[in-house]
């Protein structure tokens, strides 16, 4: 996966761009900034925040986001890209990681007036774990890891193949996410429910899963099985199967997602592209 996203950076691009780029600290930590990227125009910019995937190893950063950054920002958005701690490094896991994302989000209160945001705008966009953390965001339990007088609301949730279920994956045996948690399933038990999709819903925010069904990291019924339960739990939430596609190219805005991901972002009624209800 590493090679393929070293090789993917390199051509993931849609043409110029058009937007100014600035990269902001958030916390202490070296890992602790993100990019922000305006675009030209007098604004107030509605916002998109981007959390990269990578299964919270730190070999992987919020670099391979960066066309898509760009993508969307060249499009009309302003856009947030974070980076955060991941394994491998001091403080990552729980509970560093997931308050990293949260104090990221809320930081843009702060940039708000002078960079021209509309936070009555935002939408929280992830790929693969960032999707995980991405609609962890627009929960309620985030608030508790980054308690703020003046914390940003997510408006919109767009998931790109994401992790929706942190405990099916441990169980499986998947080390990555028992590390992450500090422990199994059984062990860490209330940590999984505050931070599993799965177990989140109903969010309350509207969403729009996004998923190549030739996914050959996370299955597509991995997101069918997530949309379900959302919708049983209230959710207003929509699958979007891009046939043929696999895990990386979900986040690829040179692919053929990028109708159906920018027609997300956009809240439009019915996104683009290759779709089903």
């Amino acid at each position: 996966m590493a090679l393929a996203l070293a090789a993917c950076t390199g051509v993931w691009r849609r043409g110029p761009y058009h937007g100014t780029t600035e990269r902001i600290a958030y916390g202490p930590a070296p890992s602790n900034f993100a990019e922000l990227r305006v675009p030209d125009g007098p604004g107030p910019h509605p916002v998109v925040v981007l959390l990269h995937g990578g299964y919270y190893q730190v070999r992987y950063g919020a670099d391979y986001f960066v066309p898509l950054a760009e993508a969307l920002t060249t499009a009309g958005f302003a856009t947030w890209n974070v980076e955060y701690r991941r394994l491998g490094e001091d403080g990552a896991g729980y509970p560093g990681t997931f308050h990293d994302v949260a104090e990221a989000t809320d930081v843009l209160a702060r940039l708000a007036p002078s960079r021209k945001l509309d936070l009555s705008q935002v939408t929280a966009l992830g790929h693969s774990a960032g999707g995980q953390l991405a609609l962890w965001l627009a929960s309620a339990s985030r608030l508790r890891f980054a308690p703020s007088d003046a914390p940003v609301r997510i408006a919109r949730v767009v998931a790109l193949a994401p992790v929706t279920d942190l405990r099916g994956i441990a169980e499986a045996k998947k080390g990555m996410i028992r590390e992450v948690m500090g422990g199994t399933p059984a062990q860490r038990a209330d940590r999984y429910a505050e931070l599993s999709p799965l177990d989140l819903v109903p969010l309350g925010v509207p969403q729009v899963v996004i998923h190549g069904t030739d996914d050959w990291l996370l299955p597509f019924a991995a997101s069918e099985r997530y949309v379900a339960a959302a919708r049983a739990a209230g959710d207003d939430v929509r699958l979007v199967p891009i046939r043929g596609m696999g895990h990386l190219a979900v986040a690829d805005p040179s692919s053929a997602v990028w109708p159906s991901l920018l027609a997300a972002v956009r809240g439009d009624a019915q996104p683009a592209g290759d779709s089903r209800s």
